[in-house]
């Protein structure tokens, strides 16, 4: 009985193991960053975002990373933001199923294509539709 204990205790721990593992970082915009005239929305297509994966910004500081309402969103109004960084390097591990939104908080930019949606899923889902760009935690 207790070497099954003891087996089971160590399935459990290599379970602990791989399951975060199994998280995806993604770079939003891959090379080209989080700037202007990129089209986020297509950058989205073909992945399945879930709860526990890490998005990524990169972009010089005179720009910003914006969590934003869906509203605010599809507006582009800047100013009453979630959550905000300028450090450069941004990084959002996506906690909660659902869509999150993201513009620069610059005036002007989020029109100019800086604005993310992502829908993210639950990691037990196996489909996902993605909107658009994202972010849970800076």
């Amino acid at each position: 009985m207790a070497s099954l204990s003891v087996g089971v205790a160590c399935v459990l721990l290599v379970l602990c193991m791989v399951v975060p593992s199994l998280a995806a970082v993604y770079t939003v915009g891959d090379t080209s960053g989080w700037t202007t005239g990129i089209d986020y929305s297509t950058w989205t297509q073909g992945k399945t975002f879930k709860v526990g994966d890490t998005l990524v910004f990169k972009y010089p500081t005179f720009h910003t990373v914006d969590e934003v309402s869906s509203s605010d969103y599809s507006t582009c109004t800047v100013g009453n933001a979630i959550r905000s960084d300028n450090s450069g390097s941004t990084t959002v591990t996506l906690k909660a199923a659902g869509t999150h939104y993201f513009i620069c908080g610059v005036v002007g930019h989020c029109g100019n294509g800086m604005k993310l949606a992502v829908k993210v899923v639950s990691s037990s889902s196996t489909t996902a539709t993605t909107t658009t760009t994202t972010n849970s935690d800076f």
